[in-house]
């Protein structure tokens, strides 16, 4: 058996660059992985079948799952005729813009390469993510990263000076197809994504809130108001930075103080948000 930490991401800045023939966006990312994971366990069992279980009763255990998907494709790949008892302990907010879904897909790469001794290196392991879905090679990397294209150019980045995230997501999720249908590259906002890059090479960490930003944000809040509601709400309480990751509808907050963050995350309901603290991990 063998377990698999799936760590979250935000995105740091996310800026649309424009459409490409296929209809996919290019973009220009800068994204870094947080304290908050699922936990998967990976079991080989003698019948050639996938068994998918998880504590969520909501999440799918078949091929609508990513991480059904991603070991199916692996197991007829390489002609695998053993099988896979899979489990999911779910702690990432579903449809959340932390890429739950991508990240449990990177840890199935991961394991099934160790479990099968596969000899995949990381070019191989990102081309079988690519076909899954465009955050998964950034998650197979799993550190702070420049993100280019449909989130295959990866170039890496030192650390995110150390800081602690409070994210607030409501108690609803946010279609990323929805988002994009509706972007108009005129209409919104470009962040400067190389002033992110270059502050944190230099670990700047309030040149790097000043100068975050997400293309996606007004398009969200125009479509969920809540979501803007809430980054006001974080704004008003004093931190160093409030951005949406992804697409949303989670917004997060930097602060550099463990005590700030939990007294931020104890100002919301828990009730209407769900609401954590956790340290960047970069």
């Amino acid at each position: 058996m063998i377990t698999e930490k799936a760590h979250a991401k935000i995105n740091l800045a996310l800026d649309v660059i424009g459409k490409r023939p296929d209809n996919y966006h290019d973009l220009r990312m800068v994204m870094t992985t947080i304290d908050l994971y699922d936990r998967l366990t990976f079991e080989v069992i003698s019948e050639d079948k996938i068994i998918l279980s998880t504590n969520r009763y909501y999440l799918p255990n078949d091929d609508r799952n990513l991480v059904y998907k991603t070991a199916k494709l692996i197991k007829d790949m390489y002609a695998i005729n053993v099988g896979l008892k899979i489990h999911i302990h779910k702690s990432i907010p579903v449809a959340a813009g932390l890429a739950g879904g991508s990240t449990d897909a990177a840890s199935t790469i991961k394991a099934l390469n160790q479990l099968f001794q596969l000899n995949m290196d990381m070019d191989k392991m990102m081309e079988i993510g690519k076909q899954i879905g465009s955050d998964v090679p950034f998650c197979l990397y799993g550190k702070t990263a420049l993100v280019e294209g449909v989130g295959d150019i990866i170039t890496p980045l030192p650390y995110v000076p150390r800081c602690w995230v409070v994210l607030v997501k409501p108690h609803f999720g946010v279609s990323t197809k929805e988002i994009f249908q509706n972007v108009k590259l005129e209409g919104i906002n470009h962040p400067d994504v190389d002033q992110v890059v270059n502050a944190i090479k230099n670990n700047d960490y309030y040149g790097m809130c000043q100068h975050a930003g997400n293309s996606l944000e007004s398009i969200t809040f125009t479509l969920y108001p809540e979501v803007e509601r809430i980054k006001q709400k974080l704004l008003s309480l004093g931190v160093d930075l409030a951005l949406m990751s992804g697409s949303g509808p989670t917004v997060y907050a930097l602060v550099l103080n463990e005590e700030r963050a939990k007294r931020i995350k104890n100002s919301f309901d828990k009730k209407r948000y769900e609401v954590y603290a956790v340290r960047i991990r970069g």
